[in-house]
This record gives C-alpha cells, structure tokens and sequence, in this order.
C-alpha cells in the first residue's frame, strides 16, 4: 500500500446546474448493483421522501432481507417476477410478468408521486426482450424533473448508459462464490 497525503484543496468546483432528478444506473458484473441501490433508497427515505422499489427477478412472495428491513421502517417494494429464468416452468409467463410489471414502474415513475423509483434487475428483461427498451428510454426521458429513477442489472443496454446521468460498473474481482463458498443469508439475499 502506498501513503499519500490527504488534500488540503477542494478537487472540485461546485456544481451551479439546477436540482433535478437523476437516472442513475448500476451496472457490471460484481456484487452490489442492488445494495448501492437500496442505499440510495434509504438515503431518501431518510430525508422524509417518497420511495418505491420494483424488483423485476424477484417473486411477489419474496422475504429477503431487504423485504424485511423495508417493510418495517415503511419503504413499499414490490417483486414483478417469478425468480431465476433458470427456474422458470414457462419463459413465455416470465415475460409477460416483467410487461405487467414494467407498467406498474412506468406509471409509478410517470405519477411523479415518488421523490425515487428504483428498477431493480430491470436490464434482465430487457436484454432478454421482454421489454420493449423504446418504451423504458421514453418513460426516463419523459419523466417527471424531480424524479429520480435507479436501474440496476449486468449488461445495461448501451442507449439507458448513454441517457443516464450517472454510470457505476461494478467489477469483480475476487467472490467468495467462486472459491466454493455458498450464497449466506444477510450477505448475498
């Protein structure tokens, strides 16, 4: 490890845009797409704001950690799916679950009821074509300007990168998982 010498300057200029709401995606192929997501959700809950979370991979029935936590300090989350595509008995149903619940994100975004909504896993059905993306980048672009909206997934498709304001790629670079050490609960659900 190399020492360095804490700054004794700001590094940056203040920033003199207007507030406005933010698309912001996190994507990539290490952990923490959905936790960076959540941590923004509680940012906003902590401030008084209104927050929604859709997870589009997550069954309605879900009871991770996250759904627990949620729903005891009040921040709505709703699972759109029917778990791993893997899993899946009818890829066609999967599909037309992440429409229905596309429509539920899309109006909730639209609403401008939420200071925040967050898209959990959304780029899965969308690289996998269930979701039509022209309709995803008009619902950002047309959203209300206090609305801010968080995509999670791997492989974001190029044009919601190229819309958002701020980009994160998680990388991997070393998981416990590819040593042989199972998912644990509380870490990894």
């Amino acid at each position: 490890m190399q020492i360095e010498t804490p700054p004794t300057e700001k590094r940056y200029e203040k920033a003199e845009g207007e507030r406005r709401g933010l698309v912001i995606v996190n994507t990539g192929d290490g952990k923490g797409k959905s936790t960076a997501a959540f941590g923004l959700a509680l940012r906003a809950h902590g401030r008084g704001k209104a927050v929604k979370i859709y997870q589009f991979m997550k069954v309605p029935t879900a009871r991770f950690g996250e759904h627990r936590m949620f729903e005891q300090i009040g921040i709505p989350i709703e699972g759109l799916g029917d778990g791993f595509s893997w899993k899946s008995q009818d890829l066609e149903h999967s599909a037309q679950l992440a429409r229905d619940g596309w429509e539920k994100a899309r109006a909730a975004i639209l609403s401008g009821e939420y200071f925040m909504v967050v898209l959990d896993e959304i780029t899965y059905p969308l690289i996998y074509g269930w979701l039509p993306l022209d309709g995803v980048l008009q619902t950002l672009r047309e959203r209300p300007r206090d609305v801010h909206v968080v995509l999670t997934g791997r492989r974001c498709p190029p044009e919601i990168v190229a819309l958002a304001d701020t980009v994160t790629e998680m990388q991997m670079v070393k998981h416990a998982f590819k040593a042989g050490v199972p998912a644990q609960r509380g870490i990894e659900d």
